[in-house]
């Protein structure tokens, strides 16, 4: 066979090698992703998902419930009390773009860990800050975290570090309801549900407080 030929005839299955070898790569790239979870307790769930899902790095945020007793327990069971549950979220995140700790980091600047009693206008054992972990090497990288948070604001960090035991969704309305286009009765009148997320994290003084204790170092203030 000629030379032109046969290079003719090789081209398209080289070509075919080159495509199928680096599709093999991407795909073992992309199963060597260090992907993790974690579940943070900040008050209002709504807020701490909205602000995780814009973090390069963050998989997923699903709102939910843990810390407490009840399986499977609505939302309206743990916004009456008695459950034990704190609203919470749960963190999907790829290791090699974003650390553990640079996500407690943020997470504290992101609230008012000074307070036990609840976040900023809701109230309430549910509504407690809590970082929730699985491990030693988590509980360490937590308590530096918290550490370094109290040092910061020269004041008792009332956040909890606690073990992990279970995470349970909240319902589907209240996933990613930040950005919802449903139509909601409010107090403050019929409203799409991301004018009236916006309304309410406004109204809760949320950011207003977080700019207050934290300044430019709070990392989601509207």
């Amino acid at each position: 066979m000629p030379r032109h030929d046969l290079v003719a005839v090789l081209k398209p299955v080289l070509l075919a090698a080159a495509i199928l070898g680096g599709l093999c790569i991407q795909a073992r790239q992309a199963e060597a992703r260090d992907i993790r979870t974690t579940v943070l307790a900040g008050g209002c769930f709504w807020c701490v998902e909205a602000d995780f899902e814009s973090v390069p790095g963050v998989v997923s945020a699903v709102s939910g419930f843990s810390g407490g007793n009840v399986a499977n327990p609505s939302y309206s069971q743990v916004s009456n009390g008695g459950t034990g549950h704190l609203e919470a979220v749960q963190i999907t995140y790829d290791a090699d773009r974003v650390s553990y700790a640079q996500l407690l980091h943020a997470f504290l600047r992101s609230i008012d860990p000074t307070d036990g009693g609840g976040q900023f206008c809701d109230r309430g054992q549910q509504y407690t800050t809590a970082i929730f972990v699985r491990n030693a090497e988590e509980r360490a990288i937590a308590e530096a975290a918290v550490a370094e948070a109290q040092s910061a604001l020269g004041a008792p960090v009332r956040t909890a570090i606690r073990n992990l035991a279970n995470f349970y969704p909240a319902e589907e309305l209240h996933q990613d309801y930040y950005r919802g286009n449903r139509l909601i009765v409010t107090r403050f009148g019929p409203r799409r549900q991301s004018v009236a997320y916006d309304l309410y994290r406004e109204s809760c003084g949320r950011d207003a407080r977080v700019r207050q204790l934290w300044g430019s170092a709070a990392p989601f203030v509207h």
